[in-house]
This record gives C-alpha cells, structure tokens and sequence, in this order.
C-alpha cells in the first residue's frame, strides 16, 4: 500500500510524492526541486524515481537539481516529448514497477501531444488532463483527443483516486455551477471545496465516480449539459458537445 502526499508549489501546484512503507519514495510532476527535497530532508526520505507526464515546465522544472542531488534516480516519462532528464521513456501501454505495485501508462494526448498519465494501486496521477470539475486546455492536440483521453479516464473503476497537478477546484466548480445550476451532487461538492479551502486543504485527490456526478467535461451526454451548451452549437455529439464546453470555459 503507497502512501501519497501533496507537496505545493509555485501558485496552485502539487507535487504528488509516493511513499512506500521502507523510506523510499518516488515524485510526480516536480517542477520546483526546493519543496521536494525540504520535504525529502524533514522526513528522511530517498528519493528513488521521478515520473512526469508532460514537458511543461511547471511539471519538470525541477527535475535537472533533483537528479544533481539523487544521481541514481529513475526519471521515467513519456518518450514522445522534449524532456532532457529522462531516463526511462514510456509510451502507451508500458507498465512500471514502483515499490512492488504495477503501474500502468495511459496515453493521454490533447494538453501536450505525448501526454501520459499512470494507474496502479487504486490511484490515478494524471497531470493536467482531468481536474476536479473540470479538465485541461487543449494547447498541442485536437478537442478529439482531448476527449478520447478523458474517455479513457471516466472508463476506470470509480473508485480509482484522481491526483491531478493543480488546485483549480474552486473556478472549475464555479463554471460547472454554471452548466449544470439544478446538479445536487455538485451544490453538495460546492460547499464541500468551499469549506475545504477556507481551511486551507486540498481539494485532492478525487474520484472517478465523483467526477462521474459533477464534472460536466464528463457529462456531455447528460441533457442538462446538452441544453446548456444548446445556443453554442447545433450539434448534439458527445464530441461537439464537449468542445462547446471547453470553449465556454477557455473565456468564463
């Protein structure tokens, strides 16, 4: 059983650190090394691999010192971007051994076009594809993939843990409130991430069945999501429907 916690960084990053039950650990996404290795210090922790998920430089900034300072390490990512550190590069479809449990890479294009995320242990790290209520811009791949990506994801078992790399909680349940006002699952979450980060917690990690209720990126076949995108587009496919939704969002 691996332990996870959340180290923060810059404005609304996490750092996803794995820890098994012998000191050994493993980070994911660590685009700041200073957070990691105070963390790694105080805990008395080694430092023993780093998966990425993509190359944008909030998730591996902080790899180059990370890997000064733990020479051994397994930097393990994905093999179709431009990531200098890497030294296991993984495509769709690999799996990895991490402290004695089976991850596998799910290829998630749409972000960054070699996007990838890992499942194992009942835990999802999934970078900047899915977020709690919401999901990532499409900056290098197509809506189509996009939402093929989050297809895969919602397709897991409900009870997986969703870690996603940032804290957007709150905005993105402001802009599903605005899909889906009547949605009692998400007024009932939205009180939730409200108490949550008036205490200063983390809304993470969630879960795939949560996500299932109230994530209208989730939802495109649900009629109240189809209605609010209505005047948006006259098509009603799942796949017009999201790229209503994530347009609506690229300006809400």
């Amino acid at each position: 059983m691996l332990h996870i916690k959340s180290i923060p960084a810059f404005n609304d990053n996490y750092i996803w650190l794995i820890q098994n039950s012998d000191r050994r650990c493993a980070v994911v996404d660590p685009g700041d090394a200073a957070p990691v290795l105070a963390y790694l210090s105080q805990h008395d922790l080694t430092l023993e691999a780093i998966l990425i998920t993509h190359h944008h430089h909030d998730h591996i900034g902080g790899v180059p010192e990370l890997v000064r300072q733990y020479p051994n390490v397994d930097v393990v990512g994905p093999s179709q971007e431009p990531i200098p550190t890497l030294t296991h590069p993984v495509d769709a479809g690999d799996q990895i051994e991490l402290f004695d449990e089976r991850f596998m890479v799910l290829g998630l294009p749409g972000h960054t076009l070699g996007h990838i995320g890992y499942v194992g242990d009942g835990k999802l790290f999934c970078g900047d594809v899915l977020f709690s209520a919401g999901c990532g811009r499409v900056f290098e791949g197509t809506m189509e993939q996009m939402f093929t990506s989050l297809s895969k994801l919602v397709a897991l078992p409900e009870e997986t843990e969703v870690y996603c790399a940032h804290e957007y909680t709150a905005s993105n349940v402001a802009f599903a409130m605005a899909v889906e006002p009547d949605n009692e699952q998400l007024q009932i979450y939205r009180d939730e991430v409200i108490r949550l980060r008036g205490q200063g917690y983390a809304t993470l990690p969630s879960t795939v069945r949560r996500e299932k209720w109230i994530n209208p990126f989730l939802r495109t076949q649900e009629p109240s999501v189809m209605k609010s995108v209505a005047n948006r587009t006259p098509q009603t496919d799942a796949l017009s429907i999201f790229t209503a939704l994530r347009e609506w969002k690229n300006e809400f």
